[in-house]
């Protein structure tokens, strides 16, 4: 091999640059135009790459949704596996560390996860995709909820129904808040202000309100 020859861990490193490249353009592209009218020339465009090196790493804009998708999921578990706060959600670290991980994975991810839901109206694969996604969550929260009921917390529902009603007030806050769109406030809000509204209405509404001595 001449030394103007690239390596193999050259081409591997380009390689990996060249991906990201991809996925960061696709979720300006997706952001920008939406997900059903982005089209691959579009993203090669905004990355600076050819149709021929996007081919080289994805099929399709399917196939970078879904890479996109499961970086967001990864961020996500690593946010929370590496809090110390504990799983127990009658103490408020816990609470405040699940609605924290959730806001700012929304949040970083907003693109990748508004275009989930519009390739969910009309892909089957997305449609499952975005369920499976939804009852992992309301798997993990059944959990958590399941250990307060043991714990004697009179719970006001089932843990079943207490962690669809939880993940939704979560998912729909984060939709309206963060898309842009907001509610009629006429303000935005700070990351500290919307983790604390959720997380005091989701501890009051699970364990009973605050009492002072």
């Amino acid at each position: 091999m001449s030394a103007s020859e690239p390596t193999p861990a050259s081409r591997r490193q380009k390689a990996a640059q060249t991906e990201i490249a991809l996925k960061e353009a696709a979720r300006r592209v997706f952001a920008r135009d939406g997900y059903l009218n982005a089209k691959i020339t579009d993203i090669t465009a905004e990355a600076g790459r050819s149709a021929g090196s996007f081919y080289k790493h994805f099929t399709g804009k399917q196939d970078v949704l879904q890479a996109l998708l499961s970086d967001w999921l990864a961020q996500a578990g690593r946010e929370l596996s590496a809090h110390e706060a504990g799983d127990d959600l009658s103490a408020e670290p816990a609470l405040r560390a699940r609605v924290a991980a959730y806001w700012h994975t929304y949040k970083a991810h907003l693109p990748e996860i508004q275009a989930l839901g519009q390739a969910a109206l009309v892909d089957p694969e997305f449609a499952e995709r975005l369920a499976q996604i939804r009852h992992a969550q309301l798997q993990t929260m059944r959990e958590h909820l399941q250990r307060l009921k043991i714990a004697g917390f009179d719970l006001p529902g089932t843990p079943v129904v207490l962690a669809s009603a939880f993940n939704a007030l979560l998912e729909g806050f984060c939709a309206v808040w963060l898309t842009g769109k907001g509610e009629p406030a006429g303000r935005s809000l700070t990351d500290d202000e919307a983790i604390g509204t959720l997380t005091g209405l989701l501890r009051h509404g699970l364990t009973g309100p605050a009492h002072s001595a």
